[in-house]
């Protein structure tokens, strides 16, 4: 089975027992790959920004490619649990056990909840950051970030 180098079958014992995913997975090492690439994945797109005009607000980007591609004590601690939780849901979906899957389906809640308020510029981790580019020397204000208010109140007196 190929592992992703952010994370691996071993390190989801913090979530899920091995017996538990030998059992859900009926041993299939592949199962459990791609339920891992997929919260990869599903965190990642979190993290990235969009092609739409309004993350220019200032909003910080992350270097996606230099957080996933980290290793051991590289890692940010709580992507990774929070990649965890995504994993674990992933796997538990085959399961028909309402307990684990009701557990499994609060932890992934709570992880995309968070991952939206990173993603809206609420929370910042320290993770690697790419720096936006330079504003066209042109004069041109397409990164320029628009301004709003009002005048100030007119008074008769």
């Amino acid at each position: 089975m190929p592992e992703t180098t952010f994370l691996t079958k071993e390190e989801l014992k913090s979530v899920i027992y091995a017996y538990q995913i030998e059992q859900i997975t009926e041993d299939d090492d592949d199962i459990v790959f791609m339920s891992i690439t997929a919260a990869v994945d599903e965190v990642k797109s979190y993290l990235r920004a969009n092609n739409k005009r309004e993350w220019l607000d200032g909003r910080i980007r992350y270097d996606v490619d230099a957080v996933f591609s980290a290793t051991g004590t590289e890692r940010n601690a709580l992507l990774l649990e929070y990649t965890k939780n995504v994993a674990f849901y992933n796997i538990t979906r085959l399961c028909n056990l309402d307990v684990i899957y009701e557990q499994a389906k609060d932890r992934y809640d709570r992880a995309i909840d968070f991952l939206k308020k990173v993603n809206k510029g609420d929370i910042t981790l320290d993770l690697p950051e790419i720096t936006p580019p330079p504003p066209p020397e042109n004069g041109s204000d397409e990164y320029t970030p628009f301004r709003f208010g009002s005048r100030k109140k007119f008074n008769h007196e």
